[in-house]
């Protein structure tokens, strides 16, 4: 198998001019201000460190751009990944977390090395809606204990555990701080008018204003709350060292399903991101391309103290708004992090942890599809089951056990959906009544013949064993006319060589006619043809009903013209 490496950055750089670098420059600059607040807020709530958060910002954001298979995509932690790493750090712990994101990072390059990536669109939209909110409610929940201030040690990973502990820790809830998150929350929410009033606020995403607003505050007031200098020290003003993560073997087995859910999701993720952009810039991304991009940048990332990492739609909303026309934008936003960190992280010590909660709370309500909800009425009962299964599955559970359950129940319906389409239909040939020999004495048909409408597979095979009646006088002659019979499986296949052993054990010829390319190619190809023999198989129904005719014993003679 040929594997094809072609970034979109070649297909960029030729015709590249300067006034083309200076829009990339101005959307890099824009999204990288935008990135900051997130990439720390993110990872905090994953259970990470802050400065983790934005060197896999960096480091994932500046491969992904450079080696994705899309112009104008912004990589990165987002707020999807927050329950799934929260869960992997809680359980196995923060070096397993680094090994399960590399195992995602060489599952992701796996799949775009096999071509893999036009088939996550395969996945039903109501998974993905499913899964979209039910993951937006988890990260909700996760920031009830930050947005409030609650005193909890450790916060459990799974849904009935942080409910217990968030109800029981209750009484501990800190007024300053719920002070700070509902202040942060009222001004995130109120920035685009604040923006149109106050024309200097509109050159600021709406994250990052509260996030200065908020810093500089608390560094001139000293409010009681936490900050990311008390729970972390601060962010380290250097880069960071160049480590492989600690693999055990022991629980190297354990790793391979969260490494499989993370590549899941990402794949899902920045292959939706990608194609929204394209909608946006008028541009074809390449989805294998785009999934080798994301596996080697969470291959990367975790060797500098990073973790999972993938598209982000909102960046790269943003970076299309801001006139990011090529992957040169997503790899500026990536330098303007590094000098971030370099020139301001003394600066983070002040930044309070009510305030990147306030920023979560927000994405995690933006991010989800609610509208869904209302308009579930309008929708069939399997639409509602899938969506509302996949969404508890994902709140209560975990999102591996919804996606899996939601993609068993989508393809159990379409199973249903599509053998309910097939059909079997008799036709009614009156001129068999004026064909002597074609009746018997007592007026029942010698001949009959069935139409075949839809697709003959595994979930509809039933059809063909309730075709003839027992009790009625069984005829010498079947034919199935396939006119309509669009496709044919192998399980399709083995019911029609079982009707004709059935009906051949009582003395009865299976005819076949009208055949379309795809059942006529399998029949072909399985040795059917020779089983029936190849006069059976006729060019339509005329030529069936004469070779039905040549088949019948004691046919008209003379005396009966």
């Amino acid at each position: 198998m040929k594997i094809s490496f072609h970034p979109k950055l070649l297909d960029a750089l030729p015709g590249y001019d300067k006034a083309q670098l200076g829009r990339d420059v101005s959307a890099g600059l824009t999204v990288g201000v935008l990135a900051l607040p997130l990439a720390m807020a993110f990872a905090i709530a994953s259970g990470m460190t802050p400065t983790a958060g934005i060197w896999t910002a960096i480091v994932a954001g500046f491969l992904i751009s450079a080696l994705g298979g899309s112009r104008v995509q912004i990589g990165g932690p987002t707020g999807a990944f927050i329950p799934i790493i929260y869960g992997i750090v809680v359980e196995y712990g923060v070096q397993n977390l680094l090994v399960a994101t590399m195992l995602a990072g060489a599952m992701l390059v796996a799949m775009g090395a096999f071509r893999l990536g036009s088939l996550i669109r395969f996945i039903p939209k109501t998974v993905v809606v499913g899964f979209t909110n039910g993951i937006a409610v988890v990260i909700f929940l996760a920031q009830i204990k930050d947005f409030l201030g609650l005193k909890i040690d450790h916060l459990p990973g799974e849904f009935f555990g942080k409910m217990k502990a968030l109800i029981t820790h209750l009484d501990t809830l800190d007024i300053p701080t719920v002070t700070l998150s509902v202040a942060s929350i009222v001004v995130l929410l109120s920035w685009n008018r604040l923006a149109a009033r106050f024309k200097p606020l509109a050159r600021l995403p709406g994250p990052l204003g509260v996030l200065v607003v908020a810093t500089v505050a608390n560094a001139l007031f000293h409010f009681p709350v936490e900050t990311i200098g008390s729970r972390f020290n601060g962010i380290p003003q250097q880069l960071p060292g160049f480590a492989l993560p600690e693999l055990s073997l022991e629980t190297l087995g354990k790793l391979i399903s969260p490494a499989l859910t993370i590549a899941l999701l990402g794949a899902i993720e920045s292959l939706l991101s990608a194609r929204v952009a394209d909608a946006t810039i008028e541009d074809r991304h390449d989805p294998n391309q785009e999934l080798i991009a994301q596996g080697i940048a969470n291959l990367a990332a975790p060797l500098f103290g990073g973790f999972a990492a993938t598209g982000a739609i909102a960046r790269t909303a943003t970076n299309v708004r801001t006139g990011g026309r090529s992957p040169i934008a997503g790899m500026v936003h990536a330098l303007v992090l590094l000098a971030v960190v370099l020139v301001f992280a003394p600066f983070a010590t002040h930044i309070p942890l009510a305030t990147l909660s306030a920023i979560v709370v927000v994405v995690a309500i933006n991010m989800g599809e609610w509208h869904e909800f209302r308009e579930l009425g309008r929708y069939a009962l399997t639409y509602r089951t899938i969506m509302l299964t996949t969404f508890f599955t994902t709140v209560l559970f975990d999102l591996t056990l919804a996606v899996e359950l939601g993609m068993v129940l989508a393809a159990l319906f379409f199973i249903y959906r599509m053998s309910n389409l097939t059909r079997i239909e008799r036709l009614p040939l009156a001129e068999l009544s004026m064909l002597p020999g074609f009746l018997y004495p007592d007026g029942s048909p010698r001949v009959v013949a069935y139409s075949i409408y839809g697709t003959l597979f595994f979930g509809a095979i039933n059809k063909l064993e309730t075709l003839l009646d027992p009790a009625e006088r069984h005829p010498e002659v079947v034919i199935l006319e396939l006119n309509h019979l669009v496709s044919l499986d192998t399980t399709g296949l083995e019911g029609l060589e079982s009707l004709s052993k059935s009906l051949h054990k009582r003395g009865c010829a299976l005819l076949l006619c009208n055949l379309n390319p795809q059942p006529e190619s399998l029949i072909t190809r399985s040795g059917f043809v020779d089983e029936i023999g190849p006069n059976n198989i006729c060019g339509d129904i005329y030529g069936a009903l004469a070779r039905a005719r040549d088949l019948l014993p004691k046919f008209i003679d003379e005396d009966n013209l």
